[in-house]
């Protein structure tokens, strides 16, 4: 059963992904899993339980790599520039994250339950980036940090949407620069 359901979470994020929210459909997962719409209802018993899904893989996909790359960088800077990074649309692993996550900004309009699911993850994310900035400038006021974090998350999130849907102007090179410029500007 395990292994079908590791299959069914790759068919949502693979309907998600690559044809868009408004395409997330029980039927359209069942055809990107190659089984019955009947065993995705087994485990997704509606279009609201994938969208749930759907989203706490992103979170999960996020997380782990930024723990990763937390747990691997040389020092605070090093660690805060990494986890950034990975935030932004650098490849297609990432660009397809950003598509996923725009789109989930549109569908928590008017649905408390993914609004609060989204709030939740965002707001572990901003905490992680607070942290991080915390640690290269310790001596900064709280409320510093704070804006500091939200500036940078704003920032990454901002050119991670453009990126995923205009790569051409905004390409891996020019994020990277966007991203040390910010870092740059806040003395980071």
């Amino acid at each position: 059963m395990r292994i079908r359901e590791a299959e069914l979470s790759r068919a949502v994020w693979d309907v998600l992904a690559k044809q868009g929210i408004e395409r997330l459909t029980i039927r359209a997962v069942a055809a990107a899993a190659g089984c019955t719409t009947g065993l995705v209802m087994h485990r997704f018993p509606n279009r609201q339980a994938l969208l749930r899904h759907a989203r706490q893989l992103l979170h999960e996909r996020t997380r782990e790599r930024a723990e990763s790359l937390e747990a691997e960088a040389a020092s605070p800077r090093a660690a805060l520039h990494a986890v950034l990074a990975q935030g932004m649309a650098l490849d297609d692993e990432t660009a397809a994250e950003s598509i996923v996550w725009v789109g989930f900004l549109a569908a928590t309009v008017g649905d408390d339950e993914l609004i609060t699911l989204h709030q939740a993850n965002n707001r572990a994310w901003r905490e992680r980036v607070s942290r991080l900035v915390a640690a290269v400038v310790p001596d900064w006021p709280s409320d510093r940090v704070v804006t500091t974090a939200l500036t940078l998350v704003a920032m990454v999130e901002g050119a991670a949407a453009l990126a995923s849907t205009d790569p051409a102007a905004y390409p891996p090179v020019t994020q990277l620069a966007m991203l040390d410029a910010t870092l740059s500007a806040f003395g980071l």
